[in-house]
């Protein structure tokens, strides 16, 4: 029996392999972010990535009719001011999958409030980008190339999103690459941090909403 589970947890553990809260934000020529789909377009499923598990979870489901409009995800190596990897919007021609690594332009970001249920209030930014290899967006390059409606869509979406779990989420502006980077590269000075404060054997991941 001791024979048996020995022989599972190990390959559990190379089932799971690399954490990929800790892959690089960038891709190697430092121009494109390296981007983890968490939920792709059209799922009700709102997938976490647990990094002490190292598997996609379950998070919740949204209401019939409610779906994901863009493939949802989150930028290794960083963190934004609630604690958890920066979330980023993708627009690509087609859904990704669960864990799929995708390279991304960076076009904007819609910064934002978001007040918990206790009344707690963090930012939680919403990074816009566009996957490298799409070829229905791939001119868009910046905020004004992005339609007034879509932004509106993407807002709407996150503040009823949170309505349906007792938060809320405000939207505080609308900027372009420049700052979206800007923003990114705050994050992986946040991550650097947190690891020189962290155990060794805890990754401090919290649960993603």
């Amino acid at each position: 029996m001791l024979l048996i589970l020995s022989i599972h947890v190990k390959c559990f553990d190379q089932m799971t392999g690399t954490n990929l809260i800790n892959l690089d934000a960038f891709d190697d020529e430092g121009e494109e972010l390296n981007v983890i789909i968490e939920t792709p377009k059209g799922s009700r499923n709102k997938f976490n990535y647990d990094d002490e598990l190292r598997l996609f979870k379950l998070g919740g489901v949204l209401p019939s009719g409610a779906v994901f409009p863009f493939d949802f995800g989150f930028v290794p190596s960083t963190l934004g001011g609630d604690g958890d990897p920066l979330d980023v919007l993708v627009l690509m021609d087609e859904p990704a999958f669960t864990g799929c690594l995708v390279r991304v332009r960076l076009v904007a970001v819609v910064e934002a409030g978001q007040t918990e249920r206790d009344g707690e209030t963090t930012r939680n930014d919403r990074l816009i980008g566009v996957a490298a290899e799409s070829r229905l967006h791939k001119k868009v390059r910046s905020l004004a190339g992005l339609n007034e409606n879509l932004l509106e869509e993407i807002e709407h979406f996150f503040v009823s999103y949170n309505e349906i779990k007792g938060k809320e989420f405000k939207p505080l502006g609308r900027f372009g690459p420049v700052r979206a980077r800007k923003l990114v590269e705050e994050g992986m000075k946040r991550f650097k941090q947190s690891k020189k404060k962290r155990s060794p054997t805890k990754s401090g991941k919290k649960k993603r909403d």
